[in-house]
């Protein structure tokens, strides 16, 4: 019969391994969750234990996954376009901007940015706010960052300043928001590190809601233009018309050439554009064969919305019949969106 002493010795040995094997088991409840809450708790002063409990109450969701995995942008422009240039489409943003034409075009002159711009945006993203996602952003963020090897650096960042972002900048509790498969917010869908960059209190109440005040909603996706260099009254597209000798160009969002160069090399403006503007030749593959696009800076302005060339093409186009609804007069003349 072993003594007291030792009896007591093999019970504190069995206590300690049991925490241990607990320790573990708790801060892992996704893999590298262990690391990114330190890195949080370092960077913030947060609370590991209230780190930790988030994420644990996190899911990875296999719909996610799948959802990614299929992007609309993939498809070509004659496939793409129809999705989001409905009549019905164009309609409610004619009448959304009209019903709110002196909140948007203050905000519009107060950035120096395109009205019908920043309606359009929301008519791609949310259709107006009608449908902003019913994924909860963190389950997003958690099954991007930790599940998804091909960006699991980008979704984890974003993840991480999720966790790391002021209450008023959050709009609710983290963990009851709700977004799209990829974890962005709001009417304008932001993700975290725009949230951070771009979001702004539009309302002067103190803080940001992306999700239910419409002047924090417009005054974000006008700030976002306005940082990242929207020029006021600039050409955003318009259309080319190759001739037979007409050389093929690859596409970058950076303007590369003067309209005048695309000129001596085949492709002629439709409207009447300058012909010392920079720009870059896109082409899309559109219902009827292809379709020939001069864009320029502006257009290069809605790619760092999101970097797809249809994205912003859409943009454009819902912007230009808006626009042409509401009576200004754009219309047609590819000045802006």
């Amino acid at each position: 019969m072993p003594s007291r002493p030792a009896s007591r010795r093999c019970l504190l040995i069995v206590l300690a391994l049991s925490l241990s094997a607990a320790l573990p088991a708790w801060a892992d409840t996704h893999p590298g969750q262990a690391a990114l809450v330190r890195e949080v708790a370092r960077d913030t002063g947060r609370s590991p234990a209230s780190l930790n409990a988030l994420l644990d109450g996190a899911k990875m969701q296999q719909s996610i996954l799948d959802a990614i995995s299929r992007p609309a942008e993939s498809k070509p422009w004659s496939a793409y376009r129809p999705i989001f240039l409905t009549q019905a489409r164009i309609d409610a943003g004619i009448a959304f901007y009209q019903a709110h034409r002196g909140l948007i075009e203050r905000i519009a002159r107060r950035y120096g940015v395109s009205p019908e711009g920043i309606v359009a945006i929301l008519g791609v993203e949310t259709y107006y706010g009608r449908t902003t996602g019913h994924y909860k952003v963190l389950d997003a963020l958690v099954t991007l960052g930790f599940y998804y090897p091909p960006r699991a650096k980008f979704f984890r960042s974003e993840l991480k300043t999720l966790l790391e972002l002021p209450a008023d900048k959050l709009g609710g509790p983290l963990d009851t928001l709700t977004g799209s498969y990829a974890g962005a917010q709001g009417w304008g869908q932001f993700m975290p590190d725009s949230i951070r960059d771009f979001a702004v209190d539009g309302d002067g109440d103190g803080r940001i809601d992306l999700q239910s005040s419409l002047p924090d909603i417009l005054a974000s996706v006008a700030n976002y233009f306005a940082k990242h260099g929207w020029v006021e009254g600039g050409a955003v597209a318009a259309r080319a018309q190759p001739d037979a000798a007409a050389r093929p160009l690859d596409w970058k969002p950076a303007p590369q050439w003067p309209l005048e160069q695309l000129e001596a090399w085949g492709y002629a403006p439709l409207h009447p554009v300058d012909p010392g503007a920079p720009t870059s030749l896109l082409t899309l593959q559109g219902a009827h064969g292809p379709e020939y696009w001069f864009t320029f800076h502006n257009f290069q302005v809605i790619t760092r919305y999101n970097r797809s060339p249809l994205y912003a093409m859409a943009v454009f186009q819902l912007a230009r019949a808006i626009a042409a609804g509401v009576g200004d007069g754009m219309a047609g003349t590819g000045r802006r969106p």
